[in-house]
Parts: C-alpha cells; structure tokens; sequence
C-alpha cells in the first residue's frame, strides 16, 4: 500500500494513508544501504505488519531540515529580534535554487521597526522581488493561505523568527509551542521539537525546528553561481568566470555600479568559500 510519512518520532515513522495514520518500523535492508527514511517521503508500506518496504524516488531531500519532496519554502526572515541576517537569507535562497523549491520570502516583526528603517527594508526586499522571490508580510493572513493550496509546504528561517507563531495565526487550532527571543543570546530557543506533515489549507506544511547551518557541501561552483539568478544578467568574458579574482569579470563590475546588492555578492564569496571546505 502507498503511503507519506508525516512524522518520525526515534525509529517509529507514522504513515498517512486516505487520512488513517499508521505507526511503522523500517525493514531492516534499509539499514544495509544506509538509507534514512524523511518526513514527506512516499513509501510502501504493510499496514497489517506495520512495516515500511519501500521509499519512492524523491524529487528533492534536505538534510537540515530532514525533510523530502517540497513543493515551496517559505523563508520566515524576522527584520528585528532577531536581527535581519542577509547571509542566511541568501543561503536558504540558493538551496532552495538547486533544490528546485520555489521560496516564498516571510517578513516579520516589521511592527518592530523605525519609520526610516522600515522604508530602508522595503527598499530591499523590492530588489528580491525584482528576481521573482515572492515577498509577503507575516500579516498577509489571507495572501498567504492561498499560497498553500495543493502545495506541500516546509516554513524555515532563523531560529526565534516566529514560524510557530505565523502557524498558529494562520490556524490557531495547530496549538503549536512558541518561545520568547533569549536576550542573552540574541537569537530563539528551539521551540519545534519534531518534524510533522500537517494538513493545511487544502495543501500540507511542515513546521521544522530552527536551525543555525546550512551544508553545501557536494554542490558544485556552477550550482552555486547558478543560484544567484542576477548574474546571469552580466555574463563574463570568461565561462568558467569565479566572479572573485578575474579583472574582467562583468559581475564585480555589476556590483560596484550598484546593480547587484553587495551583500548579495559577499554571500556569493562565502558560500563558495564553504563549499571548497
């Protein structure tokens, strides 16, 4: 029988099947080829044993969150508390790029910001939405319901950034746990302590726990560049261009005349430096 798993709790994967959930353990062949079940996986399973027998291709798996088969990221990027970080924005961007997960970039705790700072931030998420990133306000209630419609769904972003909290206000029946930002800190206390596949507004969500890092270890320099969509509009003299050292390089040019964002560029640097690791 055909199945999605839509929670793992220690080696106990519960499986959905025409709205019946049913607790199931891995043959032990998965084991041997080192293969780990995720939370959206479609398997075939024995309902009766309660055995998992097969997983079906993916089109897509994350490591962190563990997670497969993703329609759309919703990229929850808080403004204020804790503070806007452009790097990790770009970085879950560019995964989403090699993915192939359209993200949907979810502003919040906008209400916390100064008038000046509040037009300085719009100013900037229009140059994302110039590259075709869906931009949305965490108050966009009914905008953002529509966008779930047959879609399966993960929220992400930085930890204390409010994805709980968006959840529950889009359905309060959720209950989910949410946590105060840690002063001390500067960031939020994990508040999501395991990965489930909910229904949702006639689509499915995964609410993950907040995480600190992103591997892109095992992508390529082109996948990488091929993330960053406005490059393509300054092709190089040279193909195989790095965009780092190279005097003739159209994008370092872009840059400097301001036609590219320079923190877009500098999170283009490091996460090339990363991958090198």
């Amino acid at each position: 029988m055909k199945g999605q798993i839509v929670k793992i709790m220690s080696d106990t994967h519960f499986v959905s099947q025409d709205g019946t959930v049913t607790p199931c353990k891995c043959r032990g062949k998965f084991r041997n080829a080192k293969l780990v079940p995720l939370v959206g996986d479609e398997v075939l399973f024995d309902p009766d044993q309660k055995v998992i027998e097969e997983v079906l291709p993916r089109k897509n798996a994350f490591i962190r969150p563990s997670v497969s088969n993703i329609d759309q990221a919703f990229l929850i990027t808080s403004v204020k508390e804790p503070e806007f970080s452009p790097f990790l924005l770009d970085k879950l961007l560019v995964m989403m790029e090699i993915q192939q997960v359209q993200p949907i970039i979810c502003v919040t705790k906008e209400d916390l910001l100064l008038k000046k700072e509040k037009q300085q931030f719009r100013k900037l998420f229009r140059y994302y939405r110039r590259l075709g990133y869906p931009v949305v306000l965490n108050t966009e209630l009914r905008k953002i319901r529509k966008m779930f419609k047959n879609k399966t769904s993960v929220f992400t972003g930085q930890t204390g950034a409010g994805k709980s909290t968006l959840l529950n206000r889009l359905n309060p029946r959720l209950h989910l746990k949410t946590g105060e930002i840690s002063q001390a800190l500067g960031r939020g206390r994990h508040t999501t302590r395991t990965v489930e596949l909910l229904e949702f507004c006639k689509g499915k969500v995964l609410d993950t726990p907040g995480f600190s890092s992103l591997e892109f270890l095992g992508y390529t320099k082109q996948q990488i560049k091929d993330g960053f969509p406005e490059f393509k509009k300054y092709p190089c003299p040279y193909p195989d261009c790095d965009h780092e050292k190279e005097q003739e390089c159209n994008v370092k040019k872009a840059v400097e005349a301001h036609k590219i964002l320079r923190s877009r560029y500098e999170s283009y640097i490091k996460i090339s430096n990363e991958s090198r690791r």
